[in-house]
């Protein structure tokens, strides 16, 4: 089975753990099987486990009761259509998708975040709903964003951006992460600073597609993680966190957030976000943080446990 080092999927746990996924299976004649849910969280990182909660009243439930496996696909934020597809009860879901046979064998569709092909480790009876843990045999994920679903209605980071407003006194700067390492680039003093550019009338989308651009990296727009007000500067910031791909950047290096490299941060509200990146990466629990460049909250990401089948 497909080997893969514990710290990248430490890093693909804390990513996708709030995102929309369908989980997949096959049935006793070896039919394809899958539903929606956003129920999907990490159990254990040794052994690597996850777990997926499935109701009582599912008519999927004795499949996934008996299965030997089921495969976990974190959907991207383009991909509306097949967790609705797969939320209602449309009699041949797979037709609206590609996908194919993970290493273990679980349906895994084409175009997503991420897929997590596991064995069964335990199914749980817990109240109206059925606990399945899986042991994670394979796994990948890519650079798409991911799609969120909180309160009803789903979010993604086009739609958290667009909402923003399009002053001209607005940081936009991007924290792109790749195993463990963040993207920094030199300012005009010599110090580190993350990739950023004011929006002026070009609108927050287009600003962060800017900054990527010019970084050369193969990396997509990510989630909003950190907002905050500098009212010295008559300013406010907003960081996105992004996943990159492999290669080289044009401008800047990854780096590894030490304590010396911290130390050469420009930007001491930046300093203090970028330690508190590296404290959540490392438990793979990521918050939002609000406030001004002194103090704020950090709110943890909403996990709805809502099934939707």
């Amino acid at each position: 089975m497909t080997s893969f080092d514990p710290r990248v999927l430490r890093n693909a746990f804390g990513t996708f753990m709030t995102g929309v996924t369908v989980v997949t299976t096959h049935d006793d004649e070896g039919k394809p099987l899958g539903f929606t849910a956003n129920s999907f969280s990490s159990v254990s990182l040794d052994p690597a486990l996850v777990s997926i909660c499935l109701a009582n009243s599912s008519r999927n439930y004795e499949t996934f009761a008996r299965a030997k496996g089921f495969g976990v696909n974190v959907l991207a934020e383009t991909q509306k259509d097949v967790s609705n597809t797969f939320a209602r009860p449309v009699e041949n879901r797979f037709a609206a998708v590609n996908w194919r046979a993970g290493p273990l064998g679980s349906p895994i569709f084409e175009g997503v975040s991420a897929w997590f092909d596991c064995s069964t480790f335990k199914t749980v009876e817990a109240g109206d709903h059925l606990i399945l843990i899986g042991r994670v045999e394979a796994f990948d994920m890519s650079t798409a964003p991911g799609l969120g679903y909180a309160r009803g209605a789903y979010v993604t980071p086009a739609a958290e951006a667009e909402a923003l407003s399009q002053g001209t006194n607005l940081i936009v700067s991007a924290l792109i992460e790749r195993d463990g390492k963040v993207l920094l680039v030199g300012n005009e003093h010599g110090r580190l600073t993350l990739p950023a550019t004011k929006t002026g009338k070009m609108g927050v989308t287009s600003a962060l597609n800017g900054i990527i651009d010019r970084c050369g990296v193969n990396a997509q727009p990510g989630f909003i993680y950190s907002l905050y007000e500098d009212a010295a500067q008559q300013q406010q910031h907003i960081a996105f966190l992004c996943q990159a791909a492999e290669g080289e950047p044009s401008q800047g290096t990854f780096a590894e957030l030490k304590e010396s490299t911290l130390m050469d941060i420009a930007d001491a509200a930046m300093c203090t976000m970028l330690e508190r990146f590296e404290q959540e990466r490392r438990i793979g629990s990521f918050g939002i943080y609000l406030g001004n460049q002194i103090s704020g909250k950090v709110r943890p990401v909403p996990s709805e446990k809502r099934v939707m089948q």
